[in-house]
């Protein structure tokens, strides 16, 4: 049971992250098709979206391999 509740952890904190950048980068491109010139700022607030996003997936598996590792 402590193997599923750890699988079901390390899915959903790998899985949430990455439908935010499925989601950053799709609304990146539809905006770079609307206003070409604003590239520098999208591109800016891409990176950090993205980093916001991997951040959080590092740190919910470090949770998880802090709570069920031995």
């Amino acid at each position: 049971m402590k193997n599923v509740v750890a699988v079901l952890i390390m899915l959903i904190s790998i899985v949430g992250p990455s439908g935010v950048i499925a989601a950053v980068g799709y609304s990146g491109v539809r905006a770079l098709g609307r206003n070409p010139q604003a590239a520098p700022k999208i591109l800016i607030s891409m990176i950090l979206a993205f980093i916001f996003a991997e951040s959080i997936a590092i740190i919910g598996l470090l949770i998880v391999y802090n709570l069920f590792g031995s």
